[in-house]
């Protein structure tokens, strides 16, 4: 009897075992084509939020009562509202009664040399990141022109996406004196892009988000759409391209702009952005995800 009982445990045993192998060579189902992966919404979407707000906001205050180096400026620690963008929190302008504000001063001279001043603004990028809102290793710079009366503008681009940024943002310009004195800044740059490019990388089957639309599909989805324009479509001067215009795909973009369902937020997709040439417009997007024909400019 015991014998007869072990054997058909035994038996149960084998095919538990035969079932749990079945399954586990089970194909993985592949993610369909024809839609984002696991349901991720698209656009990817960034809300404004309060929090990012009162961040900018006390960080600006605290970075005014900060010595900035050798000849320090205490610029005063009264709390000032400075000018922020909606949504992002970035610093749109300094407010007229900052107190004055420097950047750090490197080296013993009066004035700052070429070497010097990248090393003092490598430092202010680092410190005002929260205002800016962009890491400085996320930043490169553009260009570097000093007028005639002295004073110098450096022009950055952000870049923590894998196609650039297109949209009137990501960029920052700061203008300052000889005397480090910061005259101007402005920046609309995107904060929390690590985020914004997680969400837009796990839109890929493979984690790694490639468009699903080539450029000569791009291309005959932009002609096909001016073509069809009517004159109650938006902007039908600009979407009804002539049948002489010449389209010429450049590259693929991340394309940000206010989002379409949501005044509180920006979104962002991955583009086809088009050269334009015989037509009102010059520039045209396709989304490369999508094959929507959204914006012109």
């Amino acid at each position: 009897m015991t014998t007869e009982k072990n054997h058909q445990r035994l038996l149960i045993l084998l095919l538990t075992l035969s079932v749990t192998l079945s399954l586990s060579c089970a194909p993985i189902q592949p993610t369909s084509p024809t839609g984002p992966r696991g349901g991720a919404a698209y656009p990817v979407i960034l809300a404004e939020d309060t929090a990012r707000r009162e961040t900018a906001q006390a960080s600006f205050n605290r970075l005014r009562s900060v010595p900035t180096g050798r000849n320090t400026e205490i610029v005063g620690t009264s709390a000032i509202a400075v000018d922020l963008s909606p949504i992002t929190a970035t610093i749109a302008s300094l407010p007229t009664a900052n107190g004055g504000i420097y950047l750090p001063k490197i080296g013993a001279a009066a004035v700052m040399n070429e070497e010097e001043t990248r090393e003092s603004l490598r430092r202010f990028l680092r410190d005002w990141r929260d205002i800016i809102g962009s890491e400085p290793a996320r930043l490169s710079l553009v260009d570097h022109i000093v007028q005639p009366d002295g004073t110098s503008v450096v022009n950055y681009e952000q870049r923590p996406f894998r196609f650039p940024i297109r949209g009137n943002y990501g960029k920052l310009q700061i203008r300052f004196a000889a005397d480090r004195r910061i005259i101007s800044i402005s920046s609309t740059c995107i904060p929390e892009a690590d985020r914004v490019r997680s969400a837009l990388r796990g839109l890929g089957a493979t984690g790694t988000l490639s468009a699903r639309l080539t450029a000569e599909d791009a291309t005959k989805k932009l002609r096909d759409t001016a073509a069809s324009a009517s004159d109650a479509t938006p902007a039908a001067s600009i979407t009804r391209l002539p049948a002489s215009a010449q389209l010429t795909p450049r590259e693929l973009v991340t394309h940000v702009q206010p989002s379409k369902t949501r005044s509180d937020a920006l979104e962002f997709r991955v583009a086809w952005e088009f050269v334009i040439s015989g037509a009102p417009a010059k520039l045209g997007y396709v989304d490369a995800i999508t094959g929507e024909v959204f914006a012109f400019e």
